[in-house]
């Protein structure tokens, strides 16, 4: 089974132990007869080490920036050009949200092993305070994240639905900026106990809880904020004309808040 296979490997190391005391020269005292025991030795010796890595899917640090960069941008894009097209543009009509949670679940499931598919910049300064992310990815990844985002309104408005009549959000400053605050929180909790967390670790779930948790946002407040959770997102929106340039801190102020109280939440509910 495959615990049982991972006890094994963890042991073999100790178990080698035993024999390390033995003779190593060969019959006339040459060494060259002793390098694949050597060999072998080294590498269970590094055993661990490698379990280490297969048990946590590979670390973010084992990519380049830029495998790590390209990977935020093609998730979060996705994910833009679908609430813009879906929702904004009015392609999907009243399924748009199962449209958006959907693209975001896949987009996590193929980056995640990557980046960490965060595809928000709220979610990368949650990770970050919760010590998570490298301070070196923060600033590369929250440019990238939102480039994409404007990128995938341009393509959203001018290739795929060109003809598109977009009308801006009609918010309500306190209801807006409650319902951002609340569901960023939600997301970014949700992710660093899913995607975090050492108790969770391996989990198969991670995305859909987290696309779940967008989902429920979209149908609870959509028609509130327009459930953006997501800077992102909301650099899509205003470059799609959906959100009006005096309303961007409706979206910006809390999600930027919600990704913040998020990781103190998760301190304080794993110390």
């Amino acid at each position: 089974g495959g615990w049982r296979d991972g006890v094994l490997l963890t042991q073999l190391p100790s178990l080698w132990e035993g024999g390390r005391a033995l003779p190593r020269r060969g019959l006339h005292g040459d060494d060259k007869q002793n390098r694949p025991v050597q060999q072998i030795d080294i590498l269970l010796s590094r055993l661990p080490t490698l379990m280490d890595g297969a048990r946590s899917g590979g670390a973010m640090s084992e990519h380049t920036m830029q495998a790590k960069l390209i990977t935020e941008f093609i998730g979060t894009f996705f994910l833009s050009l679908t609430v813009c097209t879906a929702a904004v543009m009015g392609a999907a009509g009243a399924m748009a949200p199962f449209a958006i949670g959907s693209t975001l679940m896949v987009m996590i499931y193929a980056g995640g092993h990557v980046s960490g598919a965060h595809y928000n910049p709220a979610v990368t300064i949650s990770v970050f305070l919760r010590g998570a992310c490298d301070r070196s990815d923060v600033v590369p990844y929250i440019l990238v994240q939102v480039a994409a985002g404007a990128v995938a309104a341009l393509v959203a408005g001018n290739l795929l639905v060109s003809d598109a009549s977009v009308t801006a959000l009609d918010m309500d400053p306190t209801s807006a900026v409650t319902a951002e605050l609340l569901f960023t929180f939600a997301l970014a909790y949700v992710i660093l106990h899913v995607a975090t967390s050492e108790a969770t670790e391996g989990n198969q779930y991670y995305g859909a809880a987290i696309a779940f948790v967008v989902l429920a946002g979209a149908l609870t407040v959509g028609g509130i904020s327009g459930a953006s959770f997501n800077p992102a997102v909301t650099a899509s929106l205003l470059v799609s004309g959906a959100l009006e340039s005096a309303d961007v801190w409706m979206h910006l102020v809390p999600q930027i808040a919600g990704g913040c109280i998020a990781a103190y939440a998760y301190k304080a509910t794993t110390a």
